[in-house]
This record gives structure tokens, C-alpha cells and sequence, in this order.
């Protein structure tokens, strides 16, 4: 049985983690989640893959090329949440199962953040559980796939 691969996508600012608005997003570097998400897919027997981009296109471009090599995304739009239409539109062209993740609560903030372009088509949306909801994301997709597998 081969192991699954998983993309992990994050959308702009993201690479600021760790030293961009401690109180609101945490102390922990993107490097850090990314060394500790990989460690749990070694863990879990899955592949991780990441990008993060500032760049909306960027952005669709792995999308685009995740087609048949992911098996699922987990996807922190970050500012592109409330306004890609681009995005969406790349995501349901490629149709892989993805969850949404916010490290901070959207409902809770500026109004405009808490509308999301992505939370319909997502197949849940994780908001507010700070970088933990990343590990959540993960265990889930993996939980998803696994019952796939056996319909």
C-alpha cells in the first residue's frame, strides 16, 4: 500500500509566522510547523508536501499540479481567504479533497475576514486553534483517506 501524499498550502504572510502578531498567529516559526507536521507524517506513513506563497498564482500553479499526485490538501488561504475567486476556482478544478485551516478565529475579527471563499467546498474548516489546528487538519485528512480506501 503506498503512502499518501499530502500538500500543505499557505497562502500569503504566512512565511512571517513566528514573528508576525505573536498575540494573534504565536511564537512558532513556519519552519517549526513544518519540521513537526513532518515529523508526524513520518509517524503516520504519509508524504508532506509544502508551499507557501505570497503569490496568488503561485499558488494556483501547484494546485494545478497537484492534479493526480496529491491525495489531499490542507489549505490556509490567509488573506486570499476573503477575496480569490482565482483560488476557488483552482481548487474545485483539480477536485482533491482539501480542509480549510485558520490559525486565528476569522469569525472573530475584522468582518470582512469572516466571510471565506473556500468554507463551501471545503470538506471542513479548522479557525482559531492556533498552529495545532494544522495536526488536527493532518490526522484528520489521513483519518478521510483511510475510510475512502476502504469503500
Amino acid at each position: 500500500m503506498k503512502n499518501k501524499n499530502i500538500l500543505l498550502l499557505n497562502g500569503p504572510n504566512l512565511n512571517l509566522l513566528g514573528t508576525r502578531e505573536v498575540k494573534l498567529y504565536g511564537s512558532m516559526s513556519l519552519k517549526k510547523l513544518i519540521k513537526i507536521l513532518k515529523c508526524k507524517c513520518k509517524i503516520l506513513k504519509c508524504n508532506l508536501f509544502h508551499l507557501q506563497s505570497n503569490s496568488e498564482s503561485k499558488l494556483i500553479d501547484c494546485l494545478h499540479q497537484s492534479k493526480e499526485k496529491i491525495d489531499y490538501i490542507i489549505f490556509n488561504p490567509a488573506a486570499f481567504t476573503h477575496t480569490s475567486i482565482a483560488l476557488r476556482d483552482a481548487i474545485l478544478a483539480i477536485n482533491i479533497p482539501f480542509i480549510e485551516v485558520h490559525i486565528s478565529n476569522i469569525h472573530s475579527r475584522e468582518k470582512f475576514r469572516s466571510k471565506s471563499k473556500f468554507s463551501d467546498i471545503a470538506n471542513g474548516t479548522i479557525s482559531g486553534l492556533g498552529v495545532e489546528g494544522y495536526i488536527i487538519a493532518l490526522k484528520i485528512a489521513l483519518k478521510r483517506l483511510q475510510k475512502n480506501r476502504k469503500n
